[in-house]
């Protein structure tokens, strides 16, 4: 009885509950720790992200300017490249140029269907304009006697009046030489190849020796590879006896050389 009395009289311990309060602060120290390396993001990925999230949602870039930004952990941003804008001065002086160009080769074409009249009027000569310059159209027989490459007497003159015209100018001179169809066969002109070349380049001797320089002049043989009209007519097989010389707008562009490796 004596021992049953002693246990009940002993004091109560009232300060059990630090020990909960402990666990309790421990535990929410341990939370806040965690929320805390939830928290912190890098920078440079959610930049990455962001950017992605605009351009799957929005169909539109991230950042400014209308080009995407790349982000690298560790390096600066990188601004976006300015968009260089046309040069619209520089533009409207060549269109000018070109504009200026072309009235002074049509003046060039005119002198010489001045100097070519009596030909123009019979409608052996033709003057036409494409995208490369002015064309002067001769009709062969006024040139050449049938499958020959030797000027006649009468036209000569007439193509010193012209080479006169061109000795003045410094546009490029292309002569064309074309045949038509009806075959030829000679020890000196195998073929209309032959015969069209030969005569293309009778008038461009005939031009140097009158004043206009070499390094202006090509002559070129087509053969009966571009007529005008048709080949089943006698008009037509005549009219596509011709010589053509254009006047070139054009000026040949200094050549790149291309590297050795295969291009990107």
């Amino acid at each position: 009885m004596a021992r049953r009395r002693q246990r009940e009289e002993e004091p109560e311990n009232h300060e059990r509950w630090l020990v909960s309060y402990a666990d309790f602060i421990t535990l929410l120290f341990a939370f806040f720790v965690v929320m805390y390396a939830i928290s912190s993001v890098n920078e440079g990925k959610y930049r990455v992200l962001s950017d992605s999230l605009v351009n799957a949602f929005k169909n539109t870039t991230g950042s400014p300017g209308g080009q995407p930004m790349v982000v690298i952990q560790g390096a600066p941003v990188m601004p976006p490249k300015p968009v260089t804008k046309p040069d619209r001065v520089a533009a409207a002086k060549v269109e000018a140029a070109r504009v200026a160009q072309r009235e002074t080769m049509r003046d060039v074409a005119g002198e010489i269907m001045r100097a070519l009249q009596p030909l123009v009027a019979q409608g052996k000569v033709r003057l036409l304009e494409t995208s490369r310059g002015v064309t002067i159209e001769i009709n062969d027989s006024i040139l050449f006697a049938l499958g020959q490459a030797n000027l006649q007497p009468a036209s000569i003159s007439a193509l010193q009046a012209v080479a006169a015209v061109l000795a003045d100018s410094d546009f490029p001179i292309t002569i064309e030489g074309h045949t038509d169809n009806v075959p030829i066969a000679t020890p000196q002109f195998p073929s209309n190849w032959e015969l069209s070349a030969m005569r293309a380049t009778t008038v461009l001797r005939l031009f140097n020796d009158a004043g206009v320089g070499a390094e202006r002049l090509t002559a070129i043989g087509y053969g009966d590879t571009r007529p005008v009209e048709t080949n089943t007519t006698v008009e037509g097989r005549a009219r596509n006896r011709r010589v053509s010389i254009l006047i070139d707008s054009e000026r040949p562009e200094r050549p790149t050389e291309l590297s050795a490796q295969p291009l990107q």
